[in-house]
């Protein structure tokens, strides 16, 4: 992840630098965040 001047969060595969990279919002980033860490994108049984 790194943190771009356009004000957008940058993501790529650490096992391939020069492959393709995914860049989105900074609250995006938060929010994807927050999901993962409370649980909200597990699955259901």
């Amino acid at each position: 992840m790194v943190a771009l001047p356009s004000r957008l969060v940058a993501l790529r595969d650490s096992k391939d630098a020069d492959g393709p990279m995914l860049s989105i919002a900074p609250s995006a980033w938060t929010s994807l965040l927050t999901d993962i860490k409370d649980g909200s994108l597990d699955p259901t049984p």
